[in-house]
């Protein structure tokens, strides 16, 4: 019974993707569409879209198409119907959802801060432009937590970077200079991070080892430099986790300043 249901199934889609009438090919997608079948209801929606062009079925079908690559989880499809469909009709009855979802399915299909961000960057600009249309949207609280939530899966990136150049130290170059550079950019882009403290120990760590390897002539400027880093961080953190550590190196470099320097 199960299998005969089936092919019944399957040749009225095959009879419907072969007939030339686009009004019932309409309503089977969205026959489709309310049945969660989203790659029948694609498939036919491709067709129809380009036809309905300039009719009253016009608007519909076009959000109807990225919400069925939505519902297939194909995010960056249906984000770029999305955006087609409010630019297109940047009032229509469907624009704060297509500004929405444009954006939320790109967050959803964020890769792992491991790898390329892309996806991300494109979910935080979506988001920022949905939030400046709609600021009082009842979606916006939640578009406002996803920023965030983007934010800080990029500033977990930065300190995964971070991390691997302390790492790797002294090996094939002087590694902790750009474990430097790259805290000290993390500080300023993601200023409100909760990788805030971590970003800030790593910088005071590789201070100090490029303290421990640094020529004569740079020596005093190093110590110096961890001795303010010192001070930077019990200023922020006077309790910090990591403050017997910053006290350890605050005393070795402290030790070592010459009196005439």
């Amino acid at each position: 019974m199960t299998l005969v249901l089936l092919c019944s199934s399957c040749g009225e889609y095959n009879k419907i993707l072969k007939s030339t009438d686009y009004e019932l090919k309409y309503s089977y997608a969205k026959k489709y569409f309310n049945e969660k079948k989203y790659t029948k209801s694609a498939t036919l929606l491709e067709e129809v879209v380009t036809i309905f062009r300039g009719t009253v079925h016009a608007e519909e079908s076009l959000y109807l198409l990225a919400q069925s690559y939505y519902g297939q989880k194909d995010y960056q499809t249906a984000s770029e119907y999305f955006k087609t469909y409010y630019t297109t009709y940047p009032k229509g009855e469907y624009t704060e959802l297509a500004r929405f979802y444009s954006g939320y399915g790109l967050y959803l299909d964020s890769a792992d801060p491991r790898l390329d961000q892309k996806q991300t960057y494109d979910a935080i600009a979506q988001l920022e432009l949905y939030m400046e249309y709609y600021p009082q949207s009842e979606r916006a609280k939640q578009a406002q937590e996803i920023l965030f939530e983007l934010q800080e899966k990029l500033a977990y990136k930065e300190l995964i970077s971070i991390q691997l150049y302390y790492n790797l130290g002294t090996y094939m170059g002087n590694n902790y200079r750009s474990c430097v550079i790259t805290a000290e950019n993390a500080l300023k882009d993601y200023p409100y991070s909760k990788y805030r403290e971590e970003f800030i120990i790593l910088k005071i760590r590789a201070k100090y080892e490029l303290a421990l390897v640094s020529v004569e002539d740079r020596l005093q400027g190093r110590y110096r430099d961890v001795v303010d880093e010192y001070y930077n961080y019990v200023n922020e953190y006077p309790e910090g986790k990591y403050i017997k550590q910053v006290r350890k190196y605050f005393d070795f470099a402290n030790k070592h300043i010459s009196k005439s320097y």
